[in-house]
């Protein structure tokens, strides 16, 4: 135990030494969050690389341990490949993260990578295996048991990944949940287990000290990754060893607001037909938010809600059958009920909400075709064609797309079909620029306009622009790409002059 507490106190000081270094990299690296979208509620450029600080607290102290000649060490190689391969996988899952957080992932390659690590680690040992049936006798998943292992490490990733949208607030979430995950391996002595949980509670308490709001620094993808990795690997380890009737629930509900709230995610943009992977602003921390709490007092209401499932999980985890049943059922209507006063659940809704489908995935189809052109595009003009194709499709009446060589107030391309410029919207009238490069600064800006009363531009179309912003830039680089090598241009500033060219060749 002793050894336990010097981990902890180990990594919450790494964390809070790193932590200040890692915001002078992310500085640095232009890691920076710049709040470039509606969805972003810090509303200021914030570093996102404090995954790194996490990590590395994490690393330090354990692999310490490891080099020198202690009872922990001798622990850890003589339980064969099961330790190495938490350690592994959660190096490999940081790595992807900081991919993601430097240079931008696609979901393929962030579920590849998840995937093959979550297979690693299974065959180092980290199995799910069986569930525990409350009815009857034991569930043997058998050759399942791979698949059902996968989905688990890479749904729990990309739970902890998804809650990161309020200051401190998954690294709150994450902290209950290791806490709960340390006392259940206490219970059950398994030391290594304590160790790993230790290990990560002090690498966020020292992180949490920046990350609170008003955050100094955001963990980013690297964190929230490997945030859920660990503590998808340690409920792996202390759920497959227990002999509760409900085994398999138990971290489940010890995580189970992001759960849930990814849960509610995937409902909500296939009931809509908004893509799946494309965020928006209909997360349970947005609607208490829209309530009128403050950021502070949501993050601390979510982490009250991640504390209470967690000690219902304590809970079931030395209760009987009977009163396992009644407490599942408890939590079930009253969550229900809160889902409701949130705004889910609403049945009487549907009618609206089927509407919304068929209009978005008309849109999406329409948007599907322009992205088609744009993958053929060879010139700047052709791209300028998608811009205007694009536009009834979103509802624009007029479309601008300015390039970096641009003087203020011009527009490389310009097509108002309204008979009116988006920069001189009158009464009654949105404008909206988009950077090309999405959440990363860039001179390049499609502007849209609309006439149609509105205020401000609803989330489904934004998510459509974002898309669409995404489709031109791969495009545009694509075509500078070529430019370059064939040696038409030498700079930057002349090739955004050769794109101006060709677009008012084109109008």
């Amino acid at each position: 135990m002793a050894t336990v507490a010097l981990t902890f106190l180990l990594s919450l000081a790494c964390s809070a030494v790193f932590t200040p270094l890692v915001i002078k990299l992310a500085h640095r690296l232009n890691a920076i969050d710049h709040a470039l979208s509606s969805r972003k509620i810090h509303g200021r450029p914030i570093p996102r690389l404090g995954g790194i600080a996490i990590a590395a607290a994490f690393f330090v102290p354990i692999t310490g341990l490891l080099l020198v000649n202690s009872g922990v060490g001798r622990l850890f190689y003589s339980d064969g490949l099961r330790p190495l391969g938490l350690y592994v996988g959660g190096a490999l899952i940081a790595l992807l993260g900081i991919y993601d957080d430097l240079k931008g992932a696609g979901a393929k390659l962030k579920f590849s990578v998840q995937f093959a690590v979550a297979a690693l680690v299974y065959f180092l040992g980290y199995r799910i295996d069986a569930l525990a049936n409350p009815f009857g006798p034991t569930i043997q998943l058998g050759w399942l048991g791979l698949p059902f292992t996968m989905f688990w490490i890479a749904g729990v990733i990309n739970a902890i990944n998804l809650i990161d949208g309020l200051d401190g607030l998954a690294g709150g979430v994450a902290l209950v949940a290791v806490g709960m995950t340390f006392v259940l391996a206490l219970l059950r002595a398994e030391p290594l287990m304590m160790l790993f949980t230790a290990a990560l509670a002090g690498a966020l308490i020292g992180f949490l000290r920046y990350n609170f709001n008003p955050a100094k620094i955001f963990m980013g993808d690297t964190g929230s990754m490997f945030l859920g990795f660990v503590l998808a690997v340690s409920a792996i380890e202390t759920s497959q060893k227990s002999s509760t009737a409900v085994a398999i629930l138990i971290p489940i509900i010890v995580l189970g607001l992001p759960i849930t709230d990814t849960m509610l995610a995937i409902w909500r943009r296939g009931v809509r037909g908004a893509p799946l992977f494309h965020a928006d602003r209909g997360h349970i921390h947005h609607r208490l938010l829209d309530a009128g709490l403050t950021q502070r007092a949501a993050c601390l209401a979510l982490w009250g809600v991640s504390l209470a499932l967690g000690l219902v999980a304590l809970v079931l985890a030395f209760a009987s059958s009977t009163d396992s049943a009644l407490i599942l059922v408890g939590l079930g209507l009253v969550s229900a009920l809160v889902l409701r006063r949130l705004g889910y659940l609403r049945i009487e809704r549907t009618g609206e909400v089927l509407n919304l489908r068929r209009r978005n995935l008309a849109r999406r189809a329409a948007l599907s075709a322009v992205a088609g052109q744009l993958q053929h595009a060879a010139e700047v003009g052709m791209v300028w064609e998608s811009v205007r194709a694009a536009a009834p499709a979103l509802g624009a009446e007029c479309a601008c797309l300015r390039m970096a060589g641009d003087p203020p107030g011009s527009a490389s391309s310009c097509d108002d079909l309204a008979r009116r410029r988006c920069h001189a919207a009158g009464k009654g009238r949105s404008c909206t620029g988009h950077n090309l490069r999405g959440e990363r600064p860039g001179a390049r800006v499609l502007a849209l306009g609309w006439n149609d009363q509105r205020t401000h531009v609803d989330s489904d179309t934004e998510r459509a622009v974002e898309q669409l912003c995404g489709h031109l830039h791969a495009a545009l680089e694509r075509i500078d790409a070529r430019a370059v090598a064939a040696g038409e241009v030498s700079d930057e500033y002349s090739l955004e002059l050769v794109h101006r060219r060709a677009a008012g060749a084109r109008r």
